[in-house]
């Protein structure tokens, strides 16, 4: 909204109207993430407080089933709901700092939202309803395909959706070609130029393929290796799109679910995870570092830093209270919130290929239950004996079965998701 203000005054100023200084200070992609992450602290820590105020006098406490793990009990009773702070500290920074009538704010938003909802709705039942199980899996289920529905539908079908392949001149040399290019980004080669630098924005389905030279997927490949032409190929890639939209989205944000079993495991797991998310949406709606690292230029998805910004704020501001020992949970309002959001914004800067490495942390506590139960299952039909890979799943519940103290294992946690993001950002050029 504030962005909207100060591009009306800026305006009338060139109108010549009001001289107002600063009026172009939000046209910085760069200031407005940063005043977006400080608010996100401050709503974070200090409105914070109220919320947690308010979820203690309404009783909002924490159910705890006896796992016997060390210090479990001592949280029964812990206000839950927590993601409610997060979500706020999201929202409210976009909302200002935003450009709202971006097609990449507008669907990160919906999904926020939705997202929200979905796991509001099952802490609600938990908590005033009494039932441990919250909402059904298969509600949950239909929620998340149905945003997984909206985010594919709008980034298949959506005019403002595309990618920008440019024409590199074929007779200059590097100082000249990087001359032009930058004029070009700026307009001020002239289209009778015929050394200048050409472009076109076109619908694509081409996504971030790690350490590959080629660097690039297209969904629409996956079709003709069926035989279809690349025409019908173009016209029905959304059969294969939208579809792993929703296994993705599905994925992460259960995977985020999963890892909120620690006081501020899954909160610091996912600002880290959103430093790079972030990053990723800047050099990708910047057509020099795009072009420096033989990326994808994505028109208009720099807006996202302003989201990505008030994510890592939220995220890192939650820490304040959710951090050993946590004064608040974030409850499912949060985890499924904060896995949704990463899934959808790797998604949107056409990195969700790199997710298995980014959050990798998620996919090791799924594959933990994954195993566990398969193992499980298979030892007890085979030899009449259930028996256990790990001493707990998730993985984290291991670690504390074998003594270790839960601040450390969320500090190793850490320390591993941020070589896991150092990584994923390094596979830009690793390949």
């Amino acid at each position: 909204m504030l962005y909207h203000l100060f591009e009306y005054l800026d305006e009338l100023r060139r109108a010549g109207g009001l001289d107002i200084p600063g009026v172009r200070l939000l046209h910085f992609i760069s200031f407005r993430a940063g005043f977006a992450m400080i608010l996100s602290l401050i709503i974070t820590t200090l409105i914070g407080k109220q919320i947690i105020q308010r979820l203690q006098l309404k009783q909002v406490g924490e159910i705890v089933r006896d796992l016997g793990l060390e210090g479990q009990i001592q949280k029964k009773g812990t206000p839950t709901m927590g993601g409610l702070i997060i979500l706020s500290a999201i929202l409210i920074p976009t909302l200002l700092f935003a450009n709202l009538t971006n097609i990449y704010v507008q669907l990160i938003i919906v999904a926020t939202v939705w997202l929200g909802v979905i796991g509001f709705l099952d802490d609600y039942i938990k908590v005033f309803k009494k039932n441990k199980a919250g909402l059904a899996g298969k509600f949950k289920v239909v929620g998340q395909i149905g945003i997984g529905l909206v985010v594919g539908c709008t980034l298949y079908f959506h005019e403002d959706v595309k990618v920008r392949e440019f024409a590199m001149p074929a007779n200059n040399n590097n100082q000249q070609t990087a001359q032009l290019f930058t004029q070009s980004i700026i307009g001020n080669t002239g289209n009778n130029d015929p050394k200048s630098i050409t472009y076109r924005d076109k619908k694509s389905m081409m996504t971030t393929l790690p350490f590959i030279k080629t660097h690039e997927f297209n969904y629409e490949s996956v079709l003709k290796v069926f035989g279809m032409t690349p025409r019908n190929a173009a016209k029905w890639a959304w059969l294969i799109f939208i579809p792993a939209v929703i296994f993705i989205i599905t994925a992460v944000s259960n995977g985020a679910n999963m890892t909120d079993g620690l006081d501020g495991l899954a909160t610091g797991t996912s600002a880290i995870i959103g430093v790079v998310l972030a990053i990723f949406a800047y050099v990708s709606g910047n057509a020099i570092f795009a072009d420096y690292l033989n990326i994808m230029y994505i028109p208009d998805i720099g807006e996202l830093v302003i989201f990505g910004a008030a994510f890592v704020g939220a995220c890192i501001g939650f820490l304040w209270y959710n951090a050993f020992p946590a004064q608040v949970f974030m409850g499912d309002t949060g985890s499924l919130s904060l896995g949704g959001i990463i899934a959808v914004m790797a998604i949107m800067v056409r990195k969700e290929l790199l997710l298995p490495i980014l959050c990798g942390v998620f996919v090791i506590e799924n594959l933990s239950v994954v195993m566990q139960v398969g193992y499980f299952k298979y030892t007890k039909k085979r030899f009449g004996e259930g028996r256990r890979i790990f001493k707990m799943a998730p993985l984290h519940h291991h670690y504390q079965k074998s003594n270790m103290h839960e601040a450390k294992i969320v500090a190793r946690f850490w320390i591993v998701g941020i070589m896991l993001a150092v990584l994923t950002i390094i596979t830009l050029k690793l390949r």
